[in-house]
């Protein structure tokens, strides 16, 4: 299924002109995705979205599911950023209820930002195990960054002891996750978005036994 040319192990020049050209096949290939979708995208449709010629985008990826990758790439970064632990840790004297109720917000205005890719993201991680791999790590970037702050409020005596951070932090990000997925991409029910991200705080604050924010 792969969509591969004869520059397979071509490596994109180093060239300013070169940089940005890659830059914009990953531009041109977003835009085409969230358009036609993974499977209905050729390498033909980026190229001409992007005003490159076909041969000249195999001087910069091997095929379309590698500038899928990372156009997903740059997507989780921006999404996975968000977490208990937004903001510098040393010197943040926001509340833990506060920074829960921040790390959601920002995760939601990421999500909707990236929304129509989330809905490509969902089609391929059905049959991609390389884009799987990817996915995996991020999210386990982001769920130990969680699990350190609940660790963190637990030594201060703010979180019952007796909960695992780890599967914690995991449970509480499905949860957010599959809610901004439903409401944001299935478009479940999109009429009140603030009641929807104030009773994904209160169920966070709640499993984690804070005190909630003024």
């Amino acid at each position: 299924m792969a969509d591969t040319g004869a520059g397979e192990n071509a490596q994109a020049p180093l060239t300013e002109r070169g940089a940005r050209t890659r830059e914009r096949l990953i531009a041109a290939a977003r835009e085409v995705f969230e358009e036609r979708g993974f499977l209905d995208t050729r390498v033909a449709h980026i190229a001409r979205h992007a005003k490159v010629a076909y041969g000249s985008f195999y001087t910069y990826f091997p095929s379309k599911e590698a500038v899928f990758l990372e156009v997903a790439d740059r997507l989780f970064e921006d999404m996975t950023r968000h977490s208990f632990t937004t903001g510098d840790p040393g010197t943040d004297s926001a509340e833990p209820a506060a920074r829960v109720r921040r790390a959601n917000r920002s995760y939601y205005e990421a999500y909707r930002r990236n929304a129509k890719m989330m809905a490509i993201i969902e089609q391929v991680s059905t049959f991609n195990e390389e884009f799987q791999e990817m996915r995996r790590k991020h999210r386990a970037e982001s769920v130990g960054r969680s699990a350190r702050a609940i660790e963190r409020w637990q030594r201060a005596g703010l979180v019952d002891p007796d909960l695992d951070p780890e599967m914690t932090a995991r449970a509480l990000a499905a949860m957010v996750d599959h809610s901004l997925y439903l409401w944001l991409v299935q478009g479940d029910d999109t009429s009140d978005t603030e009641r929807l991200l104030d009773t994904l705080d209160a169920l966070n604050v709640r499993a984690l036994g804070l005190r909630p924010t003024p």
